[in-house]
């Protein structure tokens, strides 16, 4: 009996059991809800031969940028390999291992090739865009999913998610209407849905719109059930808040479910840190959650596997004195550009310099802050984030060009800062 998943594409040495937990994490990955991880493990014990319950896995393992998914990984892709397995399946595997050894671009570009072959692939379309969002690559994250367009006839199933990616991937291209537009199709075709959500909350963000992205985000509580992406969410919701001056919400939902009751996730802690050092620049008193988040923080530091990742844990470590811990993140920097390999450029370009604008504007060495930061800011999407994350490094530059008495040219980035909104604000309005 042929085995296929709910686009027809085959499925080496699945049974039935097998077949119906992995099904159930792929849709789980769809919406970023459930224990995605968890189906793929219960498929692999139903269908311990299921070579896609195999790939699952380890992209979601690889997907989190912790190092210690790395060896766990690994071991799926290893078995993977040796089992039966077909050329589609060979294509996954083949983007997998060059992403576990630190090859982000070829595996993009191997998975590029991958969905133009079989564009019905949705979970090489999701992969993919998780890596181009992970490598700054704001046209693939619009054109990838584009590509694939055509093959997805409404009343297909999943087809919600393809809406939502390319919702994010339009609204990181600046074309915020229609991002907004399908992103708010997919939510209405499947509310847990909240890669979609995210998208939308997005547009609002970049277009200043806060008081209907509050609505849009407190309105629909289907991203906020057993997502794994909710902390992002809520972050998001807390950016409104903070640019409207409300920071006793900002806490408020800091403390509460952006600090979250589950076990530490690098991705989560970077929101928390993004918020915190937003809040310190408004000057607002923060009490003791900086020492919290760093020691949540410590057992990372000296990971030194995603640049994006150092400088947000640089953050907490340095507002909380954890001189030892820096230390050891400084010397994961420097061990990851000695092994090369596509983390080594994130830190060359933007990741290091960046880390230690940081720690100098935390010195109070306002010019020195300065200086590292402005030739940074025309290359940072080369070590990822979206246009609202890396805003992080813009508004530090500011800060630290008026402290350190740049006068003039505080103005002019405020000037520039201004029109940018401006013109925003002014897309398909």
């Amino acid at each position: 009996m042929s085995h296929r998943d709910e686009q027809g594409l085959p499925l080496s040495g699945a049974t039935d059991p097998g077949l119906d937990a992995l099904l159930r994490g792929l849709g789980q990955f769809r919406c970023f809800s459930g224990d995605p991880l968890a189906s793929a493990e219960a498929a692999l014990a139903a269908a311990p031969a299921l070579v896609m319950a195999h790939l699952l896995k380890a992209w979601l393992l690889l997907l989190s940028t912790e190092a210690p998914a790395l060896a766990p990984a690994r071991e799926a892709l290893a078995t993977a390999r040796a089992l039966p397995h077909d050329a589609r399946e060979a294509a996954h595997l083949g983007a997998l291992t060059a992403l576990a050894e630190g090859r982000w671009h070829e595996a993009g570009l191997r998975l590029q090739d991958l969905s133009i072959e079989w564009p019905l692939d949705l979970l090489a379309l999701q992969a993919g865009q998780q890596i181009d969002f992970f490598t700054g690559d704001a046209r693939l994250l619009r054109d990838r999913i584009a590509r694939a367009l055509p093959a997805w006839a409404p009343g297909r199933p999943g087809r919600h998610a393809l809406l939502g990616m390319y919702a994010f991937g339009l609204e990181e291209n600046g074309d915020y209407a229609r991002a907004e537009r399908l992103g708010r199709e997919a939510v209405e075709l499947e509310p847990r849905d909240a890669w979609a959500q995210h998208a939308v909350a997005h547009v609002l963000e970049m277009q200043g719109r806060r008081a209907e992205g509050i609505a849009w985000m407190r309105g629909n509580p289907g991203w906020q059930q057993d997502s794994f992406l909710a902390v992002h969410n809520w972050w998001h919701l807390a950016l409104y808040h903070l640019e409207a001056g409300e920071f006793e919400a900002v806490l408020a939902l800091y403390d509460g479910p952006l600090k979250g009751g589950r076990s530490d996730l690098v991705l989560e802690l970077v929101d928390a840190s993004a918020l915190l050092w937003r809040l310190r620049l408004r000057g607002v008193e923060l009490g003791d959650r900086w020492a919290a988040l760093a020691e949540r923080w410590t057992p990372f530091a000296g990971s030194g596997n995603y640049a994006f990742n150092d400088v947000h844990a640089a953050l907490a470590l340095v507002m909380a004195g954890r001189t030892d811990a820096l230390a050891e993140l400084r010397a994961a920097q420097d061990r990851a550009q000695a092994a090369g390999g596509d983390n080594a450029a994130f830190l060359r370009e933007v990741g290091r310099p960046a880390t230690e604008a940081m720690l100098a504007h935390a010195a109070g060495d306002y010019r020195r802050a300065s200086a590292l930061l402005r030739p940074v800011l025309g290359r940072a999407q080369r070590f990822g984030g979206s246009h609202a994350q890396r805003d992080l490094l813009d508004q530090t530059l500011i800060d630290a060009a008026e402290r350190g008495g740049e006068a003039a040219l505080a103005r002019a980035l405020r000037t520039e800062r201004s029109e940018l909104a401006a013109q925003r604000a002014s897309v398909g309005r």
